[in-house]
């Protein structure tokens, strides 16, 4: 099995999107930098951004993301995101009337099913876990491996917490990347078990 990480960018006082469920500045420093991210080349960023977000980027296998997610980028328009193989999208709904069906994406009721399934498609590669109210929930039963975070210098104030509905102590080891980047701290800790 490939290893579970919970990962977004987030501001310092713990947001992922802003009281509109907007992410304002916190994608900021994907465009901040002069080396492309992607073959689009919209998305550049620092060296030190590239050579960490890259590496990252291609072991994952599978994204997790709750419904409200897939539902404000209206499915990346079937197309998983960041060169993502297939997406595990959590929803007590079936997918939209309208969805192709043949678009690598699984619709499963509960966060159990998901990790099944994405463990499943993912094979040895990474399972990113999209933070928030569904990453908040497989974290607090004990299923992610590493915590992600870019760290963007902005103070929300209040919206979507990294987190979700986490309220409950959860010890993780000391970081074992600490990255500066432009416009971005990039973050990996261990979960503690």
């Amino acid at each position: 099995m490939g290893k579970v990480v919970l990962y977004a960018s987030v501001s310092v006082d713990g947001f992922i999107a802003d009281a509109d469920d907007q992410p304002g500045p916190l994608f900021d420093w994907l465009v901040s930098g002069d080396v492309p991210l992607d073959e689009s080349g919209a998305l550049k960023v620092s060296q030190t951004s590239y050579d960490y977000t890259r590496a990252y980027w291609d072991r994952i296998g599978v994204t997790v993301a709750g419904r409200h997610v897939f539902d404000q980028t209206d499915g990346w328009g079937g197309e998983p995101p960041g060169g993502i193989d297939h997406v595990v999208v959590v929803t007590h709904r079936p997918p939209p009337e309208d969805w192709d069906t043949a678009a690598p994406f699984s619709f499963v009721n509960g966060i159990a099913a998901a990790m099944d399934r994405a463990q499943e498609l993912a094979g040895e590669r990474t399972v990113e876990v999209a933070a928030g109210d569904v990453g908040g929930q497989v974290f607090a039963a004990g299923l992610v491996d590493e915590v992600r975070m870019d760290v963007v210098p902005v103070v929300l104030g209040s919206g979507k917490r990294y987190f979700g509905s986490v309220n409950a102590q959860h010890l993780l080891e000391d970081p074992d990347v600490v990255l500066r980047g432009n416009r971005v701290l990039h973050l990996s800790y261990p979960v503690r078990r």
